[in-house]
């Protein structure tokens, strides 16, 4: 039946009920002794009262169908932390980012898709320190909307994140199943090195260790390595200090400009080897400044440096595509 009314969910079983309070009726007037006239129409009155639940209840979509998860007021949940503390912000994208960036396009293991962030065993790997404090930040938002799974909740808050600190509105789609156990854990050394010991491992490892196993090419690595524009280090998490940008709270494309433009200089300190505008106040790692002793990366370093604009477009896909590497079956909700 092409019927608009049948292609509704509950619709075949609401005609089924109202066969039944047909038939029902029917039964009464033809296909049975009549009754005495005051029995008759209490019997009547019955069946149709039956029938008329039953329809009612045979339409009714199931609970469990009807309590979809509330993507929108996740959302404004999100954002709600955010407005309290900026500083959250930037390290929600890292969550995001590292929750996604353990994918191999070899083994289709990894990715964001399972949630697994969650888990100490993957909370304990070295680059991602810290950030069992932004899971537990973001648990009350999970209790709240349980319908909503935790590899869901990491995913939108970093594109939330990215569009409160001024960034692209970064294309999200929902439907990513939590993994049940730690058994789903990838292993350590999946994550970006900020040092490698010299330049040219530092940029071999970008590449072939991180970014081509998940399918990235060098364009991409640049545009999402733009994300450092957000947050700082913290010597009890990563080992380094600083924020790379004067505003770490904003996306810009201010982070390519600084990277040009900076004499940057090895910080003289008891920490790793990082790098020091001549403020003292701003900072690099070793893996920032090899995207200058790159020339094909420093190519793409110049050409965002001078258009903003393409930045974002270019790190809006980028970022999407690092969210839903290795997902299944992601669908578009309503996020307003």
């Amino acid at each position: 039946n092409s019927s608009p009314i049948s292609s509704r969910p509950g619709c075949f079983m609401m005609k089924a009920a109202i066969c039944v309070l047909a038939v029902a009726v029917d039964a009464v007037h033809v296909g049975m002794r009549a009754p005495p006239p005051v029995m008759n129409e209490f019997h009547r009155r019955s069946v149709l009262a039956t029938a008329a639940s039953a329809a009612v209840a045979l339409s009714t979509p199931k609970l469990a169908f009807a309590t979809a998860p509330d993507y929108a007021g996740a959302k404004k949940a999100l954002l709600a932390l955010i407005a309290e503390d900026e500083n959250l912000g930037p390290t929600m994208v890292r969550l995001a980012w590292h929750s996604s960036g353990t994918y191999d396009k070899m083994s289709k293991m990894g990715g964001s898709g399972g949630g697994t962030i969650r888990f100490k065993e993957e909370l304990a790997h070295g680059g991602n320190a810290g950030l069992d404090k932004m899971v537990a930040t973001l648990e009350p938002v999970k209790q709240k909307f349980p319908g909503l799974s935790y590899a869901d909740l990491y995913t939108l808050a970093g594109v939330t994140a990215i569009e409160a600190a001024g960034g692209p509105k970064v294309p999200w789609r929902a439907g990513r199943i939590d993994a049940m156990d730690p058994s789903a854990v990838t292993p350590d050394g999946r994550l970006p090195a900020a040092d490698k010991g010299s330049p040219k491992d530092t940029i071999a490892a970008l590449r072939k260790d991180v970014f081509y196993r998940m399918g990235f090419n060098d364009q991409e690595i640049v545009a999402l390595s733009g994300a450092h524009a957000l947050g700082r280090c913290h010597p009890d998490a990563s080992g380094y200090s600083g924020p790379w940008t004067p505003t770490p709270t904003r996306l810009t494309n201010g982070y390519f400009a600084l990277l040009l433009a900076v004499p940057w200089t090895i910080k003289e300190w008891d920490g790793p080897m990082q790098f020091e505008d001549p403020s003292g106040k701003l900072m690099m790692l070793p893996s920032d400044i090899a995207l200058l002793q790159d020339k094909t990366f420093r190519q793409y370093v110049v050409t965002y440096s001078k258009d903003n604009q393409l930045f974002f477009t270019d790190f809006a896909a980028a970022f999407q595509k690092l969210e839903e590497l290795g997902t299944k079956n992601l669908k578009q909700v309503n996020l307003v």
